[in-house]
């Protein structure tokens, strides 16, 4: 069963909570009313409530129902459809994504959770602790939700930039680590999950911000700051990438050198090990008549020769193939 969250707003500050939501017709006719409603996991049922109470368009309440969208907004004669992307790491290291959809008008602003939950109590701590912004309109109400989200990104990305660094670390470590190329990959896939649900962001905030009616130009300043923010965290994120790619690089550059003083040793041991096998074939082959087979000295000539591949040893040594 979804669970909602009713709160009224006047002159800025928090008057009631939660409120009788058969009255949201004429809270929303008072200009000093600012209305909040939150519904965690709703339901088709709450859907269908939240449309009438606050005269949603039908595509935007048909668009809230798809979970897994990319940041965006929409434009409806009198509110906005935005969907926004709250992020956050696991124990393990893995992207949670918290997704939430908005309904913005002049004096309410409704947000639809889906789980895992994107917390909110930052976010009323701000509303509460700043009334003479939220006396601006559901605009404030807006502006503190993103901020606290992009402000989660900031933060996320900093830890990517330290696993980043600790992958650099194991790949010019002096003993190789047959598992750094794989986190190399996996790493580059979380960055580029990041990247697509950082980037269209920037977008939906510069839109936002030029509608007059939500966001008037005591606003302005406000939004800008969020929009610098995702500024910031995209620009991160592409150092990020840029160093998984070099540290990539060079790993591949290792494993090749590697193999090739593999392939040196190798080749070598097989020069040195030829000589002997070639003197010790020839003279192996039982012909009947052939050279110094009643030589007296044959056998420790042929033995001579075949020791003499010790001088291969020696130069290879020296070149460091050995």
């Amino acid at each position: 069963m979804a669970r909602v969250t009713y709160r009224l707003y006047r002159e800025g500050v928090l008057r009631e909570e939660p409120f009788q939501p058969e009255r949201l017709g004429e809270l929303l006719a008072e200009d000093s009313a600012r209305v909040w409603v939150d519904v965690e996991e709703p339901t088709d049922e709450e859907l269908g409530r939240i449309q009438r109470w606050f005269s949603l368009h039908p595509l935007a309440i048909e668009d809230s129902r798809h979970w897994g969208q990319r940041p965006k907004v929409e434009v409806f004669p009198d509110h906005l459809f935005v969907v926004v992307h709250a992020l956050s790491l696991d124990e393990g290291g893995e992207l949670v994504d918290q997704e939430v959809h908005l309904f913005v008008g002049k004096g309410f602003l409704v947000t639809l959770r889906a789980a895992p939950p994107f917390d909110l109590s930052r976010v009323l701590e701000r509303w509460d602790a700043q009334p003479e912004l939220t006396r601006h309109g559901a605009g404030f109400l807006l502006y503190a939700l993103l901020d606290e989200i992009v402000d989660g990104y900031l933060g996320l990305v900093e830890r990517y930039e330290d696993l980043a660094d600790e992958i650099e670390d194991r790949v010019f470590a002096d003993e190789p680590d047959p598992a750094v190329q794989a986190d190399i990959f996996r790493m580059k896939r979380r960055v580029v999950e990041l990247r697509r649900l950082v980037v269209p962001l920037r977008e939906v905030i510069d839109f936002v911000q030029e509608q007059p009616g939500l966001v008037p130009p005591e606003l302005g300043p406000y939004f800008r700051d969020v929009a610098d923010h995702v500024i910031r965290t995209i620009e991160f994120i592409d150092n990020i990438r840029e160093l998984l790619t070099t540290a990539l690089e060079a790993q591949i550059s290792q494993v090749s050198n590697r193999l090739n003083r593999v392939m040196k040793s190798l080749t070598s041991w097989g020069a040195i090990i030829l000589v002997p096998t070639l003197i010790a074939g020839i003279y192996g082959m039982n012909f009947r008549h052939m050279p110094e087979l009643g030589w007296r000295l044959g056998y420790p000539f042929a033995l001579g020769l075949m020791l003499a591949a010790a001088g291969l040893y020696v130069a290879f040594k020296r070149k460091g193939w050995l």
